[in-house]
């Protein structure tokens, strides 16, 4: 009995097992979604006719007809609508995308102007027409100071220091041998008075030289004016001449405020703005000045005029060379002006470009805008064309709108050829490569192998590499013949010259590898440009592009293989970008022409 019931407990365990194991691994033969599978769920709820696009949450302007990595960071691609204009200044974008790029809009309206608030840096000076050069008004030698060093202050009549002097002697005695010839020589004793008086001699000293009938053995020099001794040039025992400097003294009772004002803004400064200004010595205080001048000459050095105002100083409390800082607020027109955020400005050269959120679309659309501005107020700019009031402009986000409109091949700052219906041309770059000898060609070529090499430094983060680098590409960039061409393109290469010349000073003087890579990216726009008006030999040069570069603005550089080694970044991501174009012998830069279906004008 006991057998039969322990072989049913077994025969129900069996049973229990089997059909445990079929509910666990009965579907295991189904094959499993691949890592990268197009997302079924996602493609049915597109609507019908609609393309799908994979895209990367971390580079949206990546797109491509099916799954798989993203080719700048390696992230899986995610799955997105794909939207279209036909208007090639137009960007649609989808929400998810315009999540990433984290746009930011602002509705732009006519407003009266703030006031404009200046910052400004300067140093507290002497007042230039306080200063004087005490000086010794008969010749001699030194038999004593009374004032012994720097910085003394000395008030007017002071005893300064005392004199042996021959000459002094010899016009005492010609005073007294006059006096005592008596009237009848009363002309003599006047001339030998005003010989005395020329060399400052108090007139109560004459007298009592006159009086006493003695001679006094030394001359006392006195001070002429009030101040502080700013150099002592003489030592006791030295012999001075008549005229001579002995002491450099200046007033500070009243002080100058100097102030460096960036060329930019002096349109909006005017004699007689107030100016507050504080400095790190008297941190508690705050103290004002009017300008009462602008210099009338830019420093070529620094781009900056000088501003200065007056301000007296009892006590002696600001001193010369003491750094300050103030600010100069104007009072903008009172006139109604159209205003838009500096941060909605994408600068190109001389062109300003915004982005504008088309209304009432079903889709997230962007329309490139380029607009006329005036001066800066504050942390605005004065629109005179390009922009109306109501219209709601990109203040953040820009840059990513930018990129992805240029790798659509629509209209973006670095790509103008694109052109929306019924438009003129719009400006694009010259093309001198059919007129370039092959020598300057040549030349080029070495040019950019110079650069490659400083690229190749910043690859590996090695900025003393990338200083010598920079230095081998200026000894380079020397040996351009620019007698090798003419005309038009003489002109455009020396403007190219001069830049590409000027930021490789900057990087080879730059010891930061954050800096260098600034200066880096505008050496990068110079030489491509260059290289694509004058054409390169037989060598293959590819213009690849980081869009991450520069918190998400961009840059591009020149590369001699496509593999993609980023000089922006380094190892951090050395493999973020794209080749954008490649240039051979055979390149030419594309003219713009009319969209097809354009009307005639």
């Amino acid at each position: 009995m006991k057998n039969s019931t322990l072989l049913l407990i077994v025969m129900a365990a069996l049973l229990l097992g089997l059909a445990a194991g079929y509910l666990l691994f009965g579907q295991s033969d189904q094959t499993p979604v691949p890592a990268h599978a197009p997302d079924q769920a996602a493609e049915a709820e597109a609507p019908e006719g609609t393309a799908s696009t994979w895209t990367c949450s971390m580079h949206p302007l990546i797109r491509h007809d099916d799954g798989g990595d993203c080719p700048l960071c390696g992230m899986d691609l995610t799955l997105q609508r794909e939207t279209a204009s036909d208007d090639p200044l137009t960007l649609e974008m989808t929400p998810e995308a315009v999540q990433l790029a984290q746009v930011a809009t602002t509705v732009i309206g006519s407003t009266t102007a703030p006031a404009k608030s200046f910052i400004l840096s300067g140093k507290i000076k002497a007042d230039e027409r306080l200063a004087a050069s005490q000086v010794a008004h008969l010749p001699g030698r030194i038999e004593k100071l009374f004032v012994t060093y720097t910085g003394e202050a000395v008030q007017p009549g002071q005893q300064l220091a005392t004199l042996y002097s021959p000459d002094w002697i010899r016009a005492q005695r010609e005073l007294l041998e006059a006096l005592r010839l008596g009237d009848d020589q009363a002309d003599l004793v006047r001339a030998a008075r005003k010989k005395l008086e020329y060399w400052k001699v108090p007139a109560a000293q004459i007298r009592s030289i006159e009086e006493s009938g003695q001679i006094q053995s030394t001359y006392t020099i006195l001070a002429d004016a009030a101040g502080v001794v700013t150099h002592r040039k003489v030592a006791v025992g030295d012999y001075v001449a008549q005229g001579e400097v002995v002491f450099d003294i200046v007033g500070l009772n009243r002080v100058w405020v100097v102030f460096d004002a960036y060329e930019t803004d002096l349109a909006a400064i005017q004699i007689g703005d107030r100016i507050e200004f504080r400095t790190p010595a008297i941190p508690k205080q705050t103290f004002s000045t009017k300008d009462s001048f602008i210099d009338p000459l830019i420093n070529p050095d620094t781009r900056v005029a000088a501003l200065r105002g007056e301000r007296s100083n009892p006590g002696g409390l600001l001193k010369p060379e003491m750094f300050v800082r103030g600010e100069l607020q104007v009072r903008g027109p009172s006139t109604d002006q159209l205003l838009v955020p500096k941060s909605a400005i994408l600068w190109t050269g001389t062109r300003a470009v915004v982005y504008v959120q088309l209304p009432d679309s079903d889709i997230p659309s962007f329309q490139f805008r380029e607009v006329t501005l005036g001066e800066r107020i504050g942390d605005h700019y004065r629109v005179t064309s390009g922009l109306a009031a109501g219209e709601e402009v990109v203040t953040h986000g820009n840059f990513a709108i930018d990129a992805a409109a240029q790798l659509n091949n629509q209209a973006s700052m670095m790509n103008q050829n694109v052109l929306v219906k019924d438009a003129a041309p719009a400006p694009h770059l010259p093309d001198h490569t059919a007129s370039t000898p092959p020598a300057f060609k040549t030349q080029l070529v070495a040019l950019a192998r110079a650069y490659l090499t400083l690229k190749d430094a910043l690859v590996a983060t090695d900025p003393r590499q990338a200083s010598l680098g920079a230095t081998t590409l200026l000894e380079q960039l020397a040996k351009v013949d620019q007698n090798l061409v003419e005309g038009n393109a003489r002109r455009y290469w020396l403007t190219q010259q001069k830049a590409l010349r000027s930021h490789g000073q900057q990087i080879s003087q730059k010891d930061e590898v954050a800096a260098q890579r600034q200066q880096f990216d505008f050496l990068s726009q110079a030489l491509i440009t260059t290289i694509k008006v004058f054409g390169i030999t037989d060598d293959a040069l590819y213009v690849q592009y980081c869009p991450m570069a520069f918190d998400n603005t961009g840059a591009e550089w020149l590369s001699d293989v496509e593999a993609i080694r980023n000089p922006y970044f380094g190892d951090q991501m050395l493999r973020c970008g794209l080749v954008q174009e490649t240039i051979t012998k055979d390149f030419r830069n594309p003219t713009a022409e009319p969209t097809p279906g354009a009307s005639a004008q």
